[in-house]
Order: C-alpha cells, then structure tokens, then sequence
C-alpha cells in the first residue's frame, strides 16, 4: 500500500487541465500539438444560430450585409486571440480572473448573464438539431427536441478518451460542415460583382440593423471567450518568457485557420441564400425548413438539401460539446461550484427546450427561425459584458507583465466594444420604444419591469468598464485557481493542532488517514473519530434509525476508539446520520476541531454523481486546514 498526501487545487476544466505535453517539441509537431482549441471554439462560429441570422441576411438583403460577416471575423479573431493569451499568461479562464477582480455580487450579476447566453446558444443547438432530424427523417420538431436531451450522455464518452479525442471529433464535425458547403457554393454559383459590392459596408433598415446585429451575437458569441481562456490551458508548455511567447503566437496561427474557416461557412450560407432565395425574389425565406424545402428545387440538385441537413446536424452536435465546456467553465470561475457535467449538460438543455416547447407548441413550427434570431440577438446583448472584462484583464501590464497587449490592440479592442455596446443600446432603445407604443395604457408595465432591468445592466456595464481605470491600487482578490503573488514568510513555526477530527469510512484508507492524523498532533491532542451512516433509513430518519448498517458501523468504529486508547491517545467518537456532506461539516464544528483529516477514497453516495466526491464538498464547507489522504493500493 503507496500512500500520499495530497492538496487540491480548483483548476480550470480540471480533468483536462495540462493534458496534452507540448513542450520538447520542434516545427510542424509542435505547431499539431497546439492546434484544436481554436477548433472547438469556431464550432460556436457556425451553429444553427448563424444559419438563422446569415438565411435571413441573405434572402432579405442579398449580398448587402456580407460586409457584417467580414467585420465579425476580425473581431472574433483578436477577441479570441486576447481570451487565449489570458488562459495562457495568468493561467486562469475569463470567469475565473473576473471572480478575483470584481465584488462577489457583481460576478454573480455577470455569472446570470454568461448562463443566459449559454442558454440562449443552447436554445440555437437544441432547435438546429430537431430541425435537421425533421428534415433528414421526417420527425416532429417536439419529438426532436425531446432527443436533443439525450447528447448529454455524449460529453460523457468523449472525455474517457481524453481532449485530443474530443478535438479529432469536433474537426471531423467541422470538416463535414466545410465539404457541404463547399459543393453547396458550386451549385449555387453566385454574382461575383454583386458579392464584392456586399463588403461596402451598408445598413438598408432597421430590419437589416436588427439580423446585423444577429449575425453579430450570432458570430462573436460571449461563451467563446470563456471557452477559449480555458482550453488553452490544456496545453503543458514550457512556462519561461520564450515559452510563453511561443505559445501565444503558435495559439494565434491555430485562431486564425479555424476562424477563417469558420468565416467560410458562414459566408457561404449567406452567399447561398443570396444566390438562390433573394435572386428568385423569395425575400422571405428566414427559416431553415424552408431553405431546406427550396434549395434542391432552385439548385436542380437533391443533393443540395440533403447535404444541407447533414451540415446542420453536425453544427448542432458539435456546439452541444463546446456549450457543456462553457457552462461548466461559467459555474465553477464565478461561483466556484462545480458539479458533474451530465447534470450542468442536462440542466442547461432543459432551460433551452421550455421556450423551444412554447413557440413550437402555441405559434407552431413557422416561429422557429424567429426564435433562432432572437436567440442571436440575445448573445449578442450579452457581448460587452464579457469584452470589457477580458480587455481590462489583458492590458493590465501588473498582471500580464511583458505579455500586456500593446497599445494599438488594446485601442482595437475598445473599438469593437464601442461599437458592439452602442448597436445594442440603439437597438434595446428600439425595441423598447415599439414595446411601449403597442402596449399603450398598459406601458406602466413596461416602466416598471423591462426599464428598471435595462438600467441596472447599463449601470453594470459603466461599472466593468470605469471601475480599473477610477481604482488603479484596487487589490486582486485571491482567485480559488492556480495563481498567486508570493506572501512575506515570517515568524515560520511549528503549527501545533490541539483539536483533529477524523473521518472513517471502514476502507483501506482508514489506517492511512489515521496515522497522518496522530502525526500532526501526536499524543497531546484530542481526537474525535467520525463516521456517518448513508443508509436510506439514516436518510430519512437520522439518528432514530436502528438498521444493521447502523450498529455494525457503531462496533467498528469503538474498535478503533479502543485500539487508540489502548496506544495512549485521547479519542472521542461520534456518529452521524444521512448525506456526509452536511452531517461532518456540523460535527467538525461541535468539536471545534482545528484539523479535519479525510480519506480520500471509501463510501460513494448517490448525490456524489451530482456535487462531486464528498471531500470536495466538505473541505468547501469547514473553515479549518484539511488534510486529504489517499490511498493508492
């Protein structure tokens, strides 16, 4: 039996975490080894949300606002470039360095909001994939929501085989998206003057500004930038200067391929709907079903329809992985709770089906491409939120040090806020603005609900956005993730514990724990031996509960109070009864312990599938030095 010590630490996406070794590598392998975050980020570049916003640009405007696709590209590329280098410099994701920046209810504000954009890209996945089964194999739109619940048993399977697996599957994804519409744009033959003229930039309406603005959300989507900040970190580079300057630009090569490639499919839908829907005068066709229903006709071609299913499908599974990341990046950066990612999957794709269920079951299925853009539009609401942030935290040259981006990339940056904050204050202002005229008598409500709402945010964001700047000697907050300033060590003595509670579970782990336990405070302190009872019955009815579990587990742990009495120690035991969780964190402070010591392996209870391993939630819930063992016979 090899027994450890060990100390935990909350990285972020921790099972991933440094995964892949990159560093003793040279030329085309070291340049392999970094490419694949990029990839699982451009994934969000081309869900089913993109279809909406580029169908609808397209059909109603033609070539007009491919201008737009362009404009979102290069933002996406620096504020991807900006997300990477903060995950690789400071080694914290977006979430992360935003919970050590800001006051506790202010990131849990900017959690509500990363979550709703979650939710909102998950709504885009969830509809994109039920569309696609109904067109390929004539399923209801309800039935196909339904399934969408199902793939989140596919994050599962994919992470046994580690994140390069995940990364090969995610291109492969890409790659059929790229290959049908590649074959698409031949058939489709476009205007190639009418195309070039699309890059002027131009808004015609207010229609056209509301679908901008969609392609926009649709394009730079807020979850990238957490997503990003943390895959790079699943690279072990080498952590010198040179090493990490390597890094960023081998990171950059690896942004600029796959969000060029994620432009191409973007701007093929919208050439393609151009080229066939605005050119035949169809400026209607904003839903998918019906691209879906035209194209073949409009192409001679049947494959062009079912090429396009296939791409859609892909979209949506793909944008399914890259979602569950995000949301479990989101969750544990700024709340620091971490929970199994079958049920954060699960839980996200159930607050994207209920507005999925109400339009397709009260407006019917003609609503989905509004809801697809609407979904955009809502991300896009969301972007200035995690921008300013992420440029706060990039330029702040003590920090970032050497790695602090330069002048001109930070000006760039504070441009595509800018510019991102004022299209949706100008369309917020819209919108608002028809919602009180139509509601006439009744506007009362919109003043009292949506105003107050809108304000706080704006009062939100003027608050990311001047408080660096107004409190330049403002501290960092110790961030729960592997980074820190060295503290001044003085007056080091020998930390004497008077009070150590223990945690048995009956499992090989036992003598280990207890042995470290009585070498921390030998035969001068006082021990209390715990144990809890998970039985069902102890469950319900705690300590009246006379099971056999409950007096077999009552003899077992006397044997060990006497064993150790018996070798000159001053032991107590104490019994518990239902989740562990709750029940040792109460007794460790009825003891008034000042050392808790924890088997690391033993009992696994059922609510462990949904919080985690039972350590991991108790050592959140003592205010004392905890010491975990482990036993790896």
């Amino acid at each position: 039996m090899n027994g450890e010590v060990i100390q935990e630490q909350r990285k972020s996406l921790s099972e991933v975490h440094a995964s892949v070794d990159v560093t003793g590598r040279k030329g085309w392998r070291k340049l392999f080894a970094f490419l694949g975050p990029a990839y699982l980020v451009s994934v969000g570049y081309m869900d089913p949300g993109n279809w909406a916003t580029d169908i609808a640009g397209g059909s109603q405007f033609g070539y007009a606002l491919i201008w737009v696709l362009l404009m979102s590209n290069l933002m996406a590329l620096l504020l991807q470039t900006l997300s990477a280098r903060l995950g690789i410099v400071r080694q914290l994701d977006l979430a992360q360095a935003s919970r050590s920046s800001y006051h506790p209810i202010v990131n849990f504000a900017l959690w509500i909001l990363a979550e709703i954009a979650i939710a909102a890209t998950d709504l885009a996945e969830v509809l994109g994939m039920a569309i696609g089964l109904q067109l390929l194999f004539g399923l209801p739109l309800v039935w196909g929501v339904s399934l969408t619940v199902l793939d989140t048993l596919l994050l599962l399977v994919l992470q046994n085989y580690g994140m390069r697996k995940i990364e090969a599957f995610i291109i492969a994804l890409v790659g059929t998206i790229g290959v049908s519409f590649l074959l698409e744009m031949i058939w489709a033959k476009p205007d190639m003057g009418q195309l070039a003229v699309g890059f002027i930039p131009t808004i015609p309406s207010d229609t056209a500004l509301y679908i901008a603005i969609g392609i926009i959300g649709a394009t730079v989507m807020p979850h990238n930038l957490y997503l990003h900040s943390s895959l790079v970190q699943t690279r072990r580079i080498d952590t010198s200067e040179r090493g990490i300057w390597s890094a960023i630009k081998y990171n950059l090569i690896d942004s600029t391929i796959a969000l060029n490639a994620a432009f191409f499919v973007n701007a093929a839908i919208l050439i393609l709907a151009a080229s066939t829907f605005f050119r035949a005068g169809m400026f209607e066709v904003s839903d998918i079903q019906d691209a879906y229903k035209f194209l073949s006709p409009l192409l001679g071609n049947e494959w062009a329809s079912i090429l396009f299913g296939v791409a859609l499908i892909a979209a949506g599974q793909s944008s399914t992985i890259t979602g569950t990341l995000s949301g479990q990046i989101v969750m544990e950066g700024y709340l620091n709770l971490r929970i199994a990612p079958w049920l954060r999957r699960l839980i996200t794709r159930l607050i994207a089906i209920i507005p999925a269920y109400i339009v397709i079951l009260l407006y019917g299925e003609g609503k989905t491409g509004e809801l697809l853009v609407f979904s955009q539009v809502v991300l896009s609401l969301q972007l200035g939120f995690a921008i300013i942030p992420l440029i706060h935290f990039t330029s702040d040259k003590e920090k970032m040090g050497v790695f602090a981006i330069k002048p001109w990339m930070k000006l760039s940056a504070w441009v595509i806020a800018i510019i991102i904050v004022l299209l949706n204050v100008k369309l917020v202002i819209n919108e608002i603005t028809s919602w009180i005229d139509l509601a006439g008598e009744r506007a009362w409500i919109i003043w009292i609900t949506v105003i107050p709402v809108c304000s706080a945010a704006a009062a939100l964001l003027l608050y990311i956005s001047f408080k660096p700047m107004l409190d330049k000697k403002r501290k960092e907050k110790k961030a729960h993730a592997p980074h820190g300033s060295a503290s001044q060590l003085v007056d080091l003595g020998t930390t004497v514990y008077k009070q150590i509670a223990i945690t048995i579970d009956f499992s090989s782990v036992d003598t280990l724990t207890i042995r470290s336990a009585t070498a921390q405070g030998g035969k001068n302190a006082h021990y209390l031996l715990v144990h809890v009872v998970e039985t069902a019955g102890a469950m319900w009815y705690g300590s009246q509960i006379a099971d056999h579990e409950s007096s077999e587990d009552s003899k077992a742990l006397k044997n060990y109070l006497t064993q150790l009495r018996e070798q000159g120690y001053q032991v107590e035991m104490k019994i518990g009864f239902g989740n562990p969780k709750r029940i040792i964190p109460e007794i460790v402070a009825g003891f008034t312990a000042d050392l808790l010591v924890m088997g690391a392996h033993g009992h696994n209870w059922f609510k462990d599938l949904v919080f985690g391993t039972t350590v991991d939630s108790v050592r959140h819930r003592v205010k004392i030095p905890v010491l975990i063992v482990r036993d790896n016979h």
